[in-house]
């Protein structure tokens, strides 16, 4: 049977004649808006009997593949006998810059549009036409040709004869993808318990598209058992493509080590790591134009032949890997990865290249959703970041300074900028007596304000730069896109801050635009080891009734962890009183029980206050400290330190929810002990408050959904660092008197629950 490759008609086209560099200049946001007002507009003047968005759609046999191509043309254009098929481009340059003879990529477009359509009502020749617009003035520039329906065909022919060998390329890999699928085994000897269990629901989960929730205790091999019968699951044909989501640098290199084993066993499976792009660029200062940057220079005539080479010689396409040719080809690495993504059997990077509504691989078609899984690993991490890519926020200051900036030297942003620095001041006055307050809604005046402003910002960033109007443009558009979101799952509310005042459009419950961004993919399996209560998380990640649940126990056995309580408060109020009592827990603890600990502190404040009269009085006991805004040099030199054998006591003082609480592996002796301090608490603030009222009024428990469950997440993770294996052995002590509460009392793990009390 022959292979099929469907294709649209922009994509092949772009594959064979893109050229040119990446040019990250300022774009106006407008510019999809206006486009496709343009096309409206000239659509209008056509005349009575043309047609306008035509769906057109062919069959291609070459080498072995059948090619199905497909798209809707602007026009079809019936003039004195001849058809017309007419490409309508906007654009935004001054239009002395606009080539005189059209693009060669949009010809190509034009031309494959007029073959399907020759060859679909047998005309011998056709005419084709470019209509390009001007998005500011309107002005039109139109450029016919016409061509012999023979000429037509091979150029056809010539386009498909390009875009074979990357076709060729694909096809032979998913094919050997398939099979290496199928015949894949579990990569480990036996499963361990809880495994077998876990990967059957995810598999289920898959082949019945249905979402997924499933607790699975740390150190039972989530990665492998999520991963594993995803891969089983495209061997047998209910999917294409997975992508593996995580919030943290450590967990995409689990991901990356699984692919890697199985692909020791002979799995054929090629994945890509999406790296963020100022962790990524070669450049000291990320510039991506083409006279600041090489790699950015003349990318799209080199990236065909970049993607070849690596999907050519690689499987497991890591960051170095990804770099080492990006240096060879002399491409954007960043960009290179995103171009890769879309060729590739897996892609592991961070949540919010699906979630987040800025930045989400807009190019994956509604068609490849429904042929996609994506695994969402520490699926308790994108609770805060929903409500982080949901969020908005504007301040008064960046007005105040660029109505200063441009009075006498742009009338535009000086007066709109005046406007709403004015508007801020009005705000500011509403409640003098209250450092925050609640807003009842947008006033659409200021909405009005906002948006005159951006469009005043769009025109002179056109033509020249300024750090500060771009910085407050992008802003506002991220405002006013989130404005648009506005529903009952937002609060908004202002905060003063001496003379600047700040509006912020508040996601509250990020659950509905979880929802809406994940619809379309085939199954979501969300997994951690704390999504603790499943009902909560259920809730605020978006779930619906027909969900899947799975409750994975953990495969440790009760006496390899001894857990101590010591009942002493640690609320704000009371920490000065109850340190010194603290530091005598934790002298006698470690000097009953050497080996390596962590100590997890819920303020890098308290952390501070306590470790340093305990280093004074313990100066034979060596200490490392968590330090704030960490390199990964730093990070890595920490963990470093926790050796496995040691004669001497080590104590890692680390921050609760920090870098070291979660996704860290510090297997056998490199951790004998976990001390926790306090019960997680987020710091009471005006956010949690709104929240906690949010929740109540809906008929929840409020305060549970604002505090205790993120609170108690982090104690259950930063526990979770100790026991990681069948041979882990060690010790947890919970310092906080509120431990021996039942509310609390029910939140802890079964085996966390025959405890001492110190």
């Amino acid at each position: 049977m022959t292979t099929k490759v469907q294709i649209s008609v922009r994509t092949l086209v772009e594959y064979v004649f893109k050229s040119g560099s990446i040019d990250s200049r300022f774009r106006t946001q407008t510019s999809l808006i206006d486009g496709t007002r343009i096309h409206q507009k000239i659509q209008k003047t056509y005349q009575e009997g043309d047609q306008k968005e035509v769906y057109v759609s062919l069959e291609v046999p070459y080498d072995d593949l059948t090619y199905i191509i497909d798209g809707r043309c602007d026009g079809l254009l019936f003039r004195e006998g001849f058809v017309i098929i007419d490409e309508i481009k906007s654009f935004s340059q001054p239009f002395e810059q606009l080539d005189t003879e059209g693009y060669p990529v949009h010809w190509a477009q034009a031309k494959m549009y007029a073959y399907i359509v020759a060859k679909d009502r047998e005309l011998t020749e056709m005419d084709v036409q470019l209509t390009y617009v001007h998005i500011e003035t309107e002005e039109k520039r139109t450029i016919i040709q016409r061509y012999l329906f023979s000429d037509l065909e091979k150029f056809v022919a010539d386009v498909i004869k390009s875009y074979a060998p990357y076709a060729k390329l694909l096809s032979n890999h998913r094919r050997k993808r398939n099979e290496s699928c199928i015949e894949l085994a579990f990569p480990f000897n036996t499963y361990r318990i809880g495994q077998r269990k876990l990967a059957g629901a995810v598999y289920r989960s898959i082949k019945d598209e249905k979402n997924l929730f499933a607790k699975a205790p740390t150190g039972i091999g989530k990665t492998i058992s999520t991963l594993f019968p995803a891969i089983k699951a495209i061997g047998e044909d209910h999917l294409n493509r997975i992508f593996y989501l995580t919030a943290k640098t450590i967990t995409r290199t689990s991901a990356e080590e699984a692919f890697a084993r199985m692909g020791s066993c002979g799995l054929c499976f090629k994945t890509v790591t999406i790296t963020a792009k100022d962790k990524v660029c070669f450049q000291e200062e990320t510039n991506c134009q083409k006279e600041s940057c090489e790699f950015a220079n003349g990318y799209y005539d080199r990236i065909n032949e970049a993607v070849l080479d690596i999907l050519t010689t690689e499987n497991i396409m890591t960051r170095e890997v990804i770099e080492r040719y990006a240096r060879k080809h002399k491409v954007c690495p960043f960009e290179y990865s995103l171009d890769l993504a879309y060729s590739v059997d897996a892609i592991i990077c961070d949540y919010n290249y699906i979630f987040d509504p800025r930045v989400s691989l807009k190019r994956l078609l509604e068609e490849q959703k429904k042929s996609t899984a994506l695994l969402v690993d520490e699926a308790h991490n994108l609770v805060d970041r929903g409500r982080e890519m949901f969020s908005a926020t504007l301040n008064k200051e960046p007005f105040l300074q660029l109505k200063k900036d441009f009075k006498g030297v742009h009338e535009g942003i000086f007066n709109v900028a005046s406007k709403i620095n004015s508007r801020f001041i009005q705000l500011k006055k509403v409640k003098e007596q209250d450092k925050e307050f609640v807003l009842e809604g947008l006033e659409e005046d200021l909405l009005e304000d906002i948006r005159q402003f951006s469009l005043a910002a769009e025109q002179l960033l056109l033509l020249e730069s300024s750090t500060l109007l771009l910085e407050t443009y992008f802003l506002v558009n991220q405002f006013l896109k989130i404005a648009e979101l506005l529903d009952d799952h937002f609060v908004i509310f202002a905060e003063k801050n001496r003379n600047d005042l700040k509006i912020k459009l508040f996601c509250i419950d990020p659950s509905y635009l979880l929802r809406q961004m994940g619809k379309g993919y085939r199954s979501k399996i969300y997994f951690s080891a704390t999504l603790s209560p499943m009902p909560y998380y259920q809730d605020i990640l978006g779930g619906g009734e027909g969900d899947y649940i799975v409750n994975i126990p953990s495969p440790f056995k009760e006496e390899q962890v001894e857990v101590f309580i010591k009942p002493l408060s640690t609320r704000y109020h009371d920490r000065e009183r109850t340190k010194e009592e603290m530091i005598a827990v934790i002298q006698s603890f470690v000097k009953n029980r050497p080996g390596n600990y962590l100590i997890f502190f819920p303020s890098y404040q308290y952390l501070l206050s306590v470790y340093e009269p305990f280093k004074e009085l313990n100066k034979n006991i060596r200490t490392i400290v968590q330090e704030t805004g960490m390199s990964e040099t730093g990070r890595e030199a920490f963990l470093a330190s926790f050796k496995p054998n040691q004669f001497e006591t080590l104590i890692g003082f680390a921050v609760l929810g920090g870098i070291f609480s979660e996704g860290v592996d510090l297997m056998g002796d490199r951790l004998n002990g976990v001390v926790v301090i306090g019960v997680g608490l987020p710091q009471l603030c005006f956010e949690r408050n709104l929240m906690k009222e949010h929740f109540t009024a809906q008929g929840k428990n409020g305060y549970d959904y604002a505090y205790v469950y993120p609170g108690i997440n982090k104690v259950l993770q930063a526990g979770g660092r100790l026991i990681r294996s069948e041979q882990d052995h060690g010790t947890i002590v919970l310092i906080d008197d509120r431990f021996l509460q039942r509310q609390y009392q029910q939140l802890l793990p079964s085996q966390w629950r025959n405890f001492t009390i110190i």
